[in-house]
């Protein structure tokens, strides 16, 4: 077996024997690992909280046939804000789930690692209502299938753009709408977060277009992914 380091980031874990957990981490340089991490469930475990979810580590690893062994794990980050703060955590536990479900396992991703990386230390600095639907306009982009939202998806008209069709992919205009109605705040929050002003859009306040923004773009990550996302439904009724 091989040894390695790495830096990741716990998506989430489950219970393995009376002890151990797996636990998957997205990781800088080797995509999504899945590996055990022995005794951690005891009182006197030397990991103790360092690989619970949202935890960001420097590790090392040994190579397995199915599972990687955690041999160690030091804590860069545990975002404390975030886990003291119910609606940081289920925000956080939302952006979590969407990269576990995007995120290949031994494939390199730094980007991705890197995206959530940086969202979850700017949810760390303030609350952002904002930054589940800007994560996953942005992790769509990542996958290459960003929104159609200069002009008309369908007829490639530059006019008013009214609805929104998860089968064009983009924004429609009055005379091919059809999917879901489109408010023209919604539209110019979605092209800010695309087009370079995430910043701002991180300090939108919560409200009806913040809302729109974020149920629009998991519906969209639902259809990319072909499955549905449990925490997000969740964030939508809420």
């Amino acid at each position: 077996m091989a040894l390695y380091r790495e830096q990741g980031v716990v998506l989430r874990t489950i219970k393995l024997g009376e002890a151990d957990r797996i636990v998957t981490f997205i990781t800088e340089h080797r995509g999504k690992v899945r590996a055990v991490a022995k005794g951690v469930r005891k009182t006197k475990s030397r990991f103790g909280s360092r690989l619970e979810p949202l935890s960001h580590v420097a590790l090392q690893l040994y190579e397995g046939r199915e599972l990687d062994t955690v041999t160690q794990a030091e804590t860069l980050d545990h975002f404390r804000p975030v886990r003291e703060d119910m609606d940081r955590v289920a925000r956080a536990a939302a952006m979590l789930e969407a990269v576990d479900h995007v995120a290949q396992q031994g494939e390199a991703n730094a980007a991705l690692y890197r995206m959530l990386v940086g969202a979850l230390r700017a949810l760390s600095a303030r609350d952002a209502p904002a930054i589940v639907g800007a994560f996953y306009w942005k992790l769509l982009a990542l996958e290459g299938s960003s929104p159609l939202l200069a002009e008309c998806a369908s007829c490639g008209s530059d006019a008013e753009l009214v609805a929104f069709d998860l089968l064009e992919g983009g924004a429609l205009c009055r005379s091919c709408r059809r999917g879901v109605p489109l408010s023209e705040p919604a539209l110019a929050l979605m092209r800010r977060t695309l087009g370079g002003g995430l910043a701002g859009v991180l300090g939108e306040p919560e409200g009806p277009v913040v809302h729109e923004v974020e149920v629009l773009a998991t519906r969209t990550l639902e259809h990319h992914l072909e499955r549905r996302l449990r925490v997000a439904g969740t964030l939508e009724h809420s």
